[in-house]
């Protein structure tokens, strides 16, 4: 159980709850909610006409609403924009989402009562998980249509998934005993507004591309021993000249992986090839930068999912609701797109090793890795579905942050795109995790090449834990059952765990 301390939640935290945490907020945060609620209230009190609380919204803003439509008037805001489409959001998302809109509300700036937060919880905490259609936000202002489809949720409307059931809304919390709240003042606003679902999206992208940047370490260390390549270029004296953080704890990394490797011994000296391709030498210099620009996505999505992201802001020292833009999730955005960088380098050098491994021009292995070559085809196709896959990274890693399109009858006239920009990243993340597992199948196949020759330990552990699911390739078989086999020991982070060494990572 994750317990959320408002404003000052570790990356680690949010990476728990994406993979399965439960999560439920400080009881010291309580106090502070009610004080916004109760400035909300006084607000109220004065007459005076506050955006989304006593107004209409968007270019609607300047239309006065009386006291007794007020009720309604939130309530419309939820059903209204409640207006995605597509697919249902993955459920683990749906639920970091409202962690981290929960983690928000607890901070006292956005006038939501305590049961409402609390029925929030108490749906995390049930494991109800509201039905989100994927598509529909443009992040800004706030991803509007998710959160409207959670808000609604909240209210008694739409759908929820309990367990692997899809129930309508109230019959969901009526199974777990809860009660549908009605929206006071402010509260559907704030509610739907916030960039939390880009955000949630953005982070389940960088905690995936961490996995898929450990495992490429892997595959890349394995291909370089199937290779003979040289360990040479990851002396640390290379990299501490140039002084990239990533670069050197890469090197490093790749330099532990080999450690004991009876192949690198076996071509230490009289070794006629004087340097190895890119793909093998300049791993520290594009994993390195890799590792470094998820980093800084790392820092910026740390400080979103702890910041307050609706509009108006409510402060209850002074009884002030404040209009601002903090909806606007261009962070989000660019941090999603140098996301979607890393991903695409990190397949398409992998992409690189597997050519290189199937040429034995380049690899002196056998053509296409088949001891039979003519007969049997080897590797040769999979190199091209790793390929494809490569290729098709390439076209979804263009920027989304650079396009905009203006909404709201041009009130709200720049918008981010930061949904569309994270979503697409786990799409691009099983792409390129494909690719890294047809790495792993290569280049375990051109080791056996080596026999009796053996890799280093950490290596071979790997080796030997494919080993245990995908035999070695003799003559050609029906290859995908391999692939996905490989792919699942990829995205599963067993390539990092059996090489039993701490890789560099995010955090």
């Amino acid at each position: 159980m994750i317990t959320l301390q408002p404003g000052a939640v570790p990356l680690a935290d949010w990476r728990a709850i994406y993979f399965g945490a439960s999560a439920k907020l400080d009881a010291s945060a309580r106090p502070v909610i009610a004080a916004s609620a109760a400035a909300v209230a006084r607000i109220l009190a004065t007459g005076v006409p506050v955006y989304g609380i006593n107004t209409g919204f968007g270019k609607l803003a300047n239309v006065r609403i009386g006291d007794d439509d007020l009720a309604q008037l939130q309530r419309n805001i939820v059903l209204s924009h409640a207006a995605g489409t597509g697919a249902p959001s993955p459920r683990n998302i749906v639920r970091l989402m409202m962690a981290l809109k929960l983690a928000s509300l607890a901070q006292g700036a956005s006038g939501v009562r305590t049961e409402t937060v609390d029925l929030l919880e108490a749906m995390l905490a049930a494991r109800l998980t509201p039905v989100v259609p994927c598509q529909g936000s443009v992040g800004a202002s706030g991803d509007l249509a998710p959160l409207s489809h959670m808000t609604a949720t909240l209210i008694g409307v739409g759908e929820i998934f309990v367990g692997e059931e899809r129930l309508p809304a109230a019959e969901a919390l009526r199974v777990a005993g809860l009660k549908p709240v009605e929206l006071g003042p402010k509260e559907g606003l704030a509610l739907l507004n916030g960039t939390q679902f880009s955000t949630a999206n953005a982070l389940a992208g960088l905690f995936e591309a961490e996995r898929l940047y450990q495992a490429a370490l892997v595959t890349g260390a394995l291909a370089t021993e199937a290779a003979k390549g040289s360990d040479t270029p990851f002396d640390p004296r290379i990299h501490t000249l140039r002084r990239h953080a990533g670069q050197i704890e890469t090197a490093d990394a790749l330099r532990q992986l080999m450690a004991g490797s009876a192949i690198r011994a076996s071509h230490l000296v009289d070794d006629a090839r004087v340097q190895d391709p890119y793909c093998l030498r300049c791993q520290p210099q594009v994993m390195g930068a890799a590792l470094d620009i998820l980093r800084q996505a790392a820092t910026t999505l740390e400080t979103e999912a702890n910041g307050v992201t609706d509009n108006p802001l409510i402060f209850p020292d002074t009884d002030e609701a404040l209009s601002g833009g903090n909806f606007h999730a261009e962070p989000v955005a660019f941090a999603a797109d140098i996301i979607a960088l890393a991903v695409c380098e990190i397949g398409s050098l992998a992409e690189r090793r597997i050519a290189m491994l199937v040429d034995p021009a380049l690899s002196g292995l056998p053509a296409f890795l088949t001891p039979k070559p003519g007969l049997n085809s080897g590797f040769m196709i999979p190199q091209v579905t790793a390929a494809a896959l490569v290729s098709e990274n390439k076209q979804r890693a263009y920027p989304a942050s650079v396009d905009s399109i203006p909404t709201s009858a041009n009130q709200e006239d720049h918008v981010s795109m930061a949904a569309h920009g994270a979503r697409r990243l786990l799409d691009m993340v099983a792409n390129a995790s494909a690719v890294i597992g047809i790495e792993l199948l290569a280049a375990a196949q051109g080791i056996d090449f080596h026999a009796p020759l053996s890799s280093s330990p950490a290596l071979d552990r790997v080796r030997h834990r494919l080993r245990e699911v995908v035999a070695p390739l003799a003559d050609d078989r029906y290859m995908h059952p391999d692939l996905e086999a490989a792919n699942i020991l990829v995205r599963s982070g067993d390539l990092a765990a059996c090489a039993g060494l701490a890789l560099p990572g995010v955090s």
